[in-house]
Formats: structure tokens, C-alpha cells, sequence
């Protein structure tokens, strides 16, 4: 999986704890997923809806009433699934908001070794300054990710590096997705 998809992946809250609950088992019904994550019933559709749309969930055509579909993973979703599992797998109930929002994962992805804010950003196409720069607060913040200023250049400048739980789960998803350079 390249850096992109895991972006695009992300964009919705609650694509990873989905994507997760139906690799470890979690029946593909919309109530039982729903209690599994803890997602509210509109973030649950809008988060599915996606992952359908980029081809990752499908609905089960062969389960029953159209009112209660059943959903399953796709070949590429079942991809995605292993790696949003191992990621939830290693955190704890309380790091969920965190995991929850837009640029964790792909930010902690970029921190395979430490980098500058510039190497981030060239990582992550699409982030603004303003987004890694929250992304990377709320991170240390949470102790997931240290900044540390290179005093040896001109100007000086932070490095981040991924520690904690931020560097486990660096280290779960740095092997799985490409970091491509333009």
C-alpha cells in the first residue's frame, strides 16, 4: 500500500476501527460493527460509504434485506484490514481519538526515522503546514512523537521522531506502506 491510500484511508474517522473489527472477526452487519467501534450511526455510514467508494468494503449480495446489509472486505480491503488491526492492537482505549483523526497514522507512517517538519511534508503531499503542525503537537502532546532542535544548523531546526506507542505503531505500518517521493 502506498502513502496515499493510507491518506485516503484515513480521511474518515472510523475507517480504521472498521476495517479492523472485520479482520478479527466482527460479523459485517451495520449493528454489530456499530457496537464494535463505537462509532455514531452517521460517522458509521459516511465511514463505510467511503470505504466502499474506494474499493476497500462491498456489500455482502448474497445477505439478506437491503435495510440491513451486510458488508464484507474486498481483496484490496482485506490488505488495509491486517494492517488498521495490528495498529489497533497495540493502542489503548484511550489513544482512540487520537487514532481517530486524519493525520496520525500517515504522519507516524513518515517517522520511520527521524525527520524535519520540510521531510514530513514532502512525505504527505497533500497535509498543510497548519495540519502537521496540530498533528504533530497533539502527538507530543499524547507522547507519541518527540521534537528535538538541531542546533548544529543554520538556522537551527526540530527534528520528530516517533517514540512510545508512536513509534510502535511506526514501526507496524512503516514496513507496510511505500513512502513514494515525487
Amino acid at each position: 500500500m502506498d502513502i496515499k491510500s493510507l491518506v485516503n484511508i484515513t480521511s474518515r474517522a472510523w475507517a480504521i476501527p472498521i476495517l479492523s473489527s472485520l479482520h478479527s472477526g466482527v460479523v459485517g452487519r451495520q449493528a454489530t460493527l456499530l457496537t464494535a467501534t463505537g462509532a455514531s450511526r452517521t460517522a458509521f455510514a459516511q465511514s463505510v460509504d467511503h470505504l466502499i467508494n474506494i474499493g476497500l468494503l462491498e456489500r455482502n449480495p448474497g445477505h439478506g434485506h437491503p435495510l440491513r446489509p451486510e458488508f464484507r472486505l474486498t481483496q484490496l480491503g482485506k490488505e488495509a484490514a491486517a494492517i488498521a488491526d495490528k495498529v489497533q492492537r497495540v493502542s489503548t482505549e484511550d489513544d482512540q481519538r487520537l487514532l481517530r483523526k486524519t493525520w496520525t497514522l500517515p504522519v507516524l507512517t513518515s517517522l520511520q526515522t527521524p525527520c524535519h517538519f520540510s521531510d514530513i511534508k514532502r512525505n504527505l503531499h497533500t497535509i498543510t503546514d497548519r495540519a502537521l503542525s496540530q498533528s504533530l503537537k497533539s502527538m507530543e502532546v499524547k507522547d507519541w512523537v518527540q521534537r528535538s532542535v538541531d542546533e548544529t544548523a543554520r538556522p537551527p531546526r526540530s527534528i520528530y521522531r516517533a517514540v512510545n506507542t508512536g513509534g510502535v505503531i511506526s514501526r507496524i505500518t512503516g514496513p507496510e506502506i511505500s513512502l513514494s517521493r515525487h
